[in-house]
């Protein structure tokens, strides 16, 4: 006995699954872009000393730099960018994994007693060369995408590294200077996802490329990309 045409079950069937037609959503990446600028412009004007005993970044890491950010990175994976997904979402994660970590830090005496001496300044070192080791290999594929996305990556790179250093000079009872180095960097790399954000913005409403983002630095894209985005996403299947 064999099953029923068109079931889809035994080897009757001829009946092939279609691939549903499904549109693309708005471009996440701008809004990505926008909610990691600010959130890192806020926590490296205080790690530049720019602002002191203040942690205003803290409420943007949850609500715009985590949340709004882990959003553009599900829409990403939406529009079939495993790029701009796993960026998005990785960095979203940072900043809800910061927050949480100084919420507890400040708020939960059981969890702030666990950590002795110099061990807050380790752990946020370790953290920091944690999510450096993920940025290289994306700072490496980024150069697939364009030059603006490339210097987002390579900018936020050395920052990291410049705050991972700082934070174990302080542990070792070294001087902040790195970490304030670090600050100016993170900086630079807030400048720098704010200008690819804004382009992403523009662009999407001119037919031509306003603020130019430059082209992949090597090899063409797999699938058709639209060059004005910021993060060209996959249009084909």
């Amino acid at each position: 006995m064999t099953a029923p045409a068109g079931t889809g079950v035994g080897p009757a069937s001829d009946v092939r699954p279609m691939a549903a037609d499904v549109k693309p959503v708005a471009d996440p990446a701008p809004l990505g872009l926008a909610a990691f600028a600010l959130t890192t412009f806020l926590l490296s004007a205080k790690n530049a000393g720019w602002t002191h005993g203040t942690d205003a970044w803290l409420g943007f890491a949850f609500a715009y730099g985590g949340l709004a950010q882990l959003l553009a990175g599900m829409w990403e994976f939406r529009n079939r960018n495993v790029f701009g997904a796993t960026a998005f979402s990785t960095y979203g994660g940072f900043w809800l994994a910061l927050g949480i970590f100084v919420v507890l830090l400040t708020g939960s005496k059981g969890f702030a007693g666990l950590l002795k001496g110099a061990d807050v300044d380790n752990s946020l070192a370790w953290f920091l060369i944690a999510f450096a080791i993920f940025n290289t290999y994306m700072l490496l594929w980024s150069s697939r995408v364009n030059m603006a996305v490339f210097l987002v990556f390579l900018t936020l790179e050395i920052t990291e590294i410049l705050l991972a250093i700082g934070f174990l000079r302080i542990a070792h009872g070294m001087s902040p200077y790195m970490l304030h180095v670090g600050g100016w960097a993170g900086i630079v790399t807030a400048g720098v996802a704010w200008y690819t954000s804004a382009a992403g913005v523009v662009n999407g409403l001119s037919p031509v490329a306003v603020l130019p983002v430059g082209r992949p630095m090597w090899g063409a894209m797999p699938v058709a990309a639209r060059q004005p985005s910021p993060l060209p996403r996959r249009t084909e299947g």
